[in-house]
């Protein structure tokens, strides 16, 4: 199965730092990694706060920036 990684966020500076870390944390990986600003698809994943984290479709975190070794804990899942 393919891993999916999305990061929800509105823009601000931690969305942009959990997005960059995101990056790092599949580097040489053939892993996608999306940011999604619509706050409508941000409702949908139920993420009260921002930036938030989803592997796989599953909400994994939110309102806090994770490192990148956080995140790769998150999709060996």
């Amino acid at each position: 199965m393919e891993t999916k990684i999305k990061v929800l966020g509105s823009g601000c500076k931690s969305c942009h730092q959990l997005y960059d870390n995101a990056l790092k944390a599949v580097e040489g990986m053939a892993i996608e990694v999306e940011y999604i600003t619509d706050l409508q698809k941000i409702m949908e994943y139920g993420a009260m706060s921002m930036p938030a984290l989803v592997v796989n479709e599953q909400l994994v975190s939110s309102g806090k920036v994770l490192k990148p070794a956080e995140i790769v804990k998150f999709m060996e899942k």
